[in-house]
């Protein structure tokens, strides 16, 4: 290995693939050397080949996976991909989730925050910042539909240098040239002899590296583009999958958590009658959460309600001073330009400017699991077991709630069961860190759904003001997007002690149409609505999109020209969204969404992919608006794993209608009102629409497809309300009567 002053200078290709065991990378810039070695370690007969990947004596090619399971299918698509570059069998492959280290950073997300930031002739400098210091402090982050666009190129690069050391060693075994070697199905082949991996693997992993990877080339023998089974799915099938609640420990105490209103404090707690519940081991307050420790979660969430906790309270938001602290806002000032086309000013003046406004509600996240964590210290030592999207933040978190070094934290990043955004959340960490010191015995904080819907960081609420002005053609000659929302990223800053998720929040994020618009603003203007808000699936793409699209099928309806020819008349630029309109408009049997037709339609582009989507819709008295059917045409560029696209964009298609006709969420007491998930109408089974996707054949570069298809539903629904009722609904969750 070179030291500082001799370093090689190193690609991204040879960072991120690494050398055998115990290889360290050297990695030096400007005044900031840093040494990385993969932090990987091998079990009993395994073999090290590189940050990602292990291959053992027995034939299991392990594959360390840097991005959580939210059920998106990362511990599947990620490893397909270096499988398939590897030349592996399938059945072969196993997982375990990656260790906290640079190679595993989300450079993707920090990348897009500090171009975010920066000026155009900066953008550069910016992005190579960017990655330095994410690898440094290791950020890793699950979220923003990133996985696949972030790590594709490194996992199949990392495939790449471990198939060429596995065809060098049955090279000199075989006395052949490795170049002219191959892999198939987890075997070394030349002509007709053919080598296990497993044999080749200690062999392999003390070679070097050639100077140029030599990636697969071909369609035959591949697993990329195949619908292969997911990886997770047996265990959690059969039970056998672990989730953060399932964690045991020995003398480990249960606790039940309750915390103050946004801004509130604790004002008294009964500490007599929670002594009377069986099981109770201990009561623990502070002025901004209380809990009870028993030995079961029951015991200690009745003793927790035993306690009857009163609580002082901030500042109390309600829907009414949400809508007024947006109508100021809108007022005010002309606010923060975001994005500019042309002169829209100009284009304005002196001619007819059409006008529409519109409102987004906060909403819930409502994840089946709700925040969990286990936390157990040894001497100096702490280990934390918890669903998150965020390790190092996590890590970080729970090294400052215990006072130690971050180097004596482990954090084992659990199966996520749910929570699009909301595990990136720390607050289940920090209070199972803070009472096992206090306990002196493991504890595992789990909350309730009471506490799970009241303490949620919900999705901030927004409110557009759009205008536009329409040429003697119909075609939109100028547009003006006005976003009144509140700014989150200073709230996850300050709850998480990182800045690392800032390019998840951003409040105009799909705000500029996906339309060739030869003038065009967007504008925001910021608004303190104390409401307590974070990540969501999609994040302000949903309200974004439900403003742009509702507004679209206005003005074509202005304009006289049906919906479907009025969107794709100004796509000339965008071909790859254009064939997802008329894709969806064929498969859902489109009738140009008229008077009485029970159709809508809406489009979206974001996270490099595209998607058009046609619902048909129903009202029924006392079953108010259902979704009868809905069909999405996705252009994802090249498609890893089919089925797991066609299940991310089903699963965004029922996140996204049971949004937009969900029960708006109002405050009391500082605390949104819905307890549980019948007060906030989320979509059953028996509502559930019949869905159809169709993925259209693309060699362009995977892009992301998990929030993709939630920014659709709530327009398609509102323009299908219309065609239908004859009701323009611009209000989200879609009130009926708005």
């Amino acid at each position: 290995m070179a030291d500082a002053e001799h370093a090689p200078l190193l690609t991204r290709r040879t960072l991120l693939v690494g050398g055998g065991v115990g290889a360290g990378l050297l990695l030096a810039w400007n005044l900031w050397p840093r040494r990385y070695s993969p932090n990987l370690r091998a079990g009993p007969g395994e073999h090290v080949f590189n940050a990602f990947l292990k291959i053992g004596g027995d034939g299991r090619v392990i594959i360390a996976v840097p991005q959580a399971e939210l059920g998106q299918g990362s511990w599947t698509v990620l490893p397909q991909i270096l499988a398939d570059e590897l030349g592996a069998a399938w059945e072969t492959v196993a997982v375990e989730p990656a260790p906290i280290g640079p190679f595993y950073a989300n450079q993707l997300l920090a990348e897009a925050r500090a171009v975010a930031a920066a000026p155009t002739f900066l953008e550069g400098a910016a992005r190579w910042r960017a990655d330095q210091v994410a690898m440094r402090d290791s950020t890793m982050v699950t979220g923003g539909s990133s996985s696949v666009r972030a790590f594709e190129q490194g996992l199949r690069e990392a495939g790449a240098g471990a198939r060429s050391l596995l065809m060098k060693a049955a090279a000199a075994r075989w006395g052949v040239e490795w170049e002219s070697l191959d892999t198939f199905g987890g075997f070394v082949i030349n002509g007709a002899q053919r080598t296990r991996f497993a044999e080749l693997a200690e062999a392999a992993a003390a070679q070097s590296l050639p100077d140029i990877l030599l990636m697969r080339g071909g369609v035959d023998n591949r697993l990329a583009g195949q619908s292969l089974p997911r990886l997770d799915l047996p265990a959690k099938i059969d039970g056998s999958a672990r989730f953060a609640g399932d964690v045991r420990l020995p003398e480990m105490l249960f606790a039940s958590v309750r915390s103050a209103p946004p801004g509130g404090r604790l004002r008294r707690i009964d500490r007599d009658a929670p002594a009377r519940i069986p099981g109770i081991v201990q009561l623990f307050d502070s002025p901004e959460w209380i809990a009870a420790l028993a030995t079961n979660w029951h015991a200690a969430d009745r003793a927790l309600r035993a306690m009857s906790a009163e609580w002082s309270t901030g500042s109390e938001p309600s829907r009414a001073r949400i809508e007024s602290a947006f109508s100021e806002a809108l007022i005010r000032d002309k606010g923060r330009r975001a994005f500019e086309r042309g002169d829209v000013e100009a284009v304005y003046a002196g001619g007819h400017v059409v006008r529409g406004h519109y409102f987004a509600g906060p909403a819930a996240n409502a994840p089946l699991e709700t925040l969990t964590a286990t936390a157990r210290v040894t001497g100096d030592l702490l280990e934390v077991w918890a669903p998150t999207q965020v390790p190092s933040i996590a890590r970080d978190a729970a090294a400052r709630a215990a006072g130690l070094p971050v180097g004596n934290v482990t954090i084992y990043a659990m199966p996520v069961g749910g929570g699009y955004g909301r595990k990136a959340e720390v607050r289940a960490i920090e209070q199972a860190v803070v009472l096992t010191l206090k306990a002196g015995r493991p504890v595992q904080v789990v909350w309730s759904r009471a506490e799970e819907s009241a303490a949620d960081t919900l999705r901030p609420p927004a409110r557009g003001m759009l205008s536009a002005r329409l040429g003697p053609s119909g075609a939109i000659l100028g547009w003006q997007t006005r976003i009144a929302a509140p700014e989150i990223a200073g709230q996850l800053e300050a709850r998480l002690g990182s800045d690392a998720l800032a390019a998840l929040a951003d409040p105009v994020a799909g705000a500029v149409p996906p339309y060739a618009i030869p003038s065009l603003a967007v504008d925001f203007l910021p608004a303190d609505v104390a409401v307590q808000a974070g990540l969501w699936r999609s994040g302000a793409n949903a309200y974004t999109n439900f403003f742009t699209e509702s507004f679209v099928d206005e003005l074509a309806r202005l304009a006289g020209i049906e919906p479907l020819s009025f969107r794709i008349q100004m796509l000339g630029d965008n071909p790859r969204l254009a064939r997802c309109l008329s894709t969806a408009a064929a498969h859902g049997e489109w009738d140009g969404g008229q008077r009485g037709s029970s159709k809508g339609i809406a489009a979206f582009s974001g996270y490099g992919s595209h998607i058009a989507t046609v619902v048909e819709v129903e009202v029924e008295a006392g079953r108010g608006l259902r979704v009868l059917r809905a069909v999405s045409a996705v252009d994802c560029g090249r498609a890893i794993n089919p089925n797991l696209v066609r299940q991310q964009i089903e699963g965004g298609l029922l996140y996204g209608i049971s949004a937009a006709r969900g029960i708006p969420i109002d405050f009391s007491g500082g605390r949104p009102t819905p307890r549980g998930f019948g007060d906030l109408g989320i979509l059953n089974l028996a509502d559930a629409p019949e869905i159809t996707v169709e993925l259209i054949d693309s060699d362009e570069a995977s892009g992301g497809v998990t929030e993709l298809a939630v920014p659709t539903a709530a327009p398609a629904m509102a323009n299908a309300l219309f065609a239908l009722t004859g009701r323009r609904v611009r209000r989200m969750p879609l009130e009926l009567g708005a």
